[in-house]
């Protein structure tokens, strides 16, 4: 995605945040786009306060000056990134390690945007990595349940220097056999685990996806066939 292409998304995804709102902010490339977007519209009068979805974000959006917040009960739109995008508008996340909070963000958001370069378009699910977020104390036992699903994976980073996560958990980077057919399934079955606080799928959660691309950015929503359950 150039610098251009970012831009515009950001600016398109900015279209959906009204004065007095509350703001999810996600995480990456993408996200980061927006925020930037977000911090010179605030700039310029628009009044909103946010509710970040990592500490990289949450430092960005201060030095841009974007009003930031605790535990509303309520957000109005999240706006975040993605790494993958099926047909369904489900998701994969965490490659960037902000998962947890992401989930959590757009889980209490009214309305979930997803702002993507086409290169994040997939047929299916499962094209890289699963991120999966598990508890430090005794993660050899959840690498083990993990493992017994008949997946492969290993830690962020390596053993020895695992990347730790904003909550102070470690990442196992989950890969199967093939792509995920039934991610919903998937996402049960990974939650049952002892030992994982949160995974990277994404089901039937965003409301609209915004791509970036040379012709300008493109949005698809619920009526293509995805999105959250009205």
């Amino acid at each position: 995605m150039t610098d251009q292409e970012a831009a515009a998304l950001g600016a398109a995804a900015l279209a959906e945040v009204k004065p007095g709102h509350v703001v999810g902010l996600g995480t990456g490339q993408a996200a980061t786009a927006f925020i930037h977007a977000l911090g010179k519209a605030v700039q310029e009068g628009l009044r909103v306060t946010a509710v970040p979805t990592s500490e990289a974000s949450a430092a960005l959006a201060r030095k841009l000056g974007v009003p930031l917040v605790n535990e509303p009960v309520t957000l109005d739109v999240a706006v975040d990134g993605a790494d993958e995008v099926d047909p369904a508008l489900n998701l994969i996340k965490g490659r960037g390690g902000a998962l947890f909070r992401e989930k959590l963000v757009a889980a209490a958001a009214k309305r979930f945007v997803v702002v993507v370069d086409e290169s994040k378009l997939v047929k299916r699910l499962g094209v890289g990595v699963l991120p999966v977020e598990v508890l430090p104390f005794l993660w050899r036992s959840t690498a083990e349940r993990l493992t017994a699903m008949g997946v492969s994976l290993v830690v962020r980073g390596g053993e020895e220097t695992p990347y730790i996560t904003d909550n102070g958990n470690l990442i196992l980077d989950v890969s199967g056999e093939g792509e995920i057919n039934h991610p919903a399934e998937l996402a049960l079955e990974l939650k049952k685990i002892i030992g994982v606080v949160e995974h990277g799928l994404f089901v039937d959660m965003t409301d609209t996806v915004i791509v970036a691309g040379p012709e300008g950015p493109k949005a698809m929503g619920r009526s293509s066939g995805g999105g959250r359950p009205s």
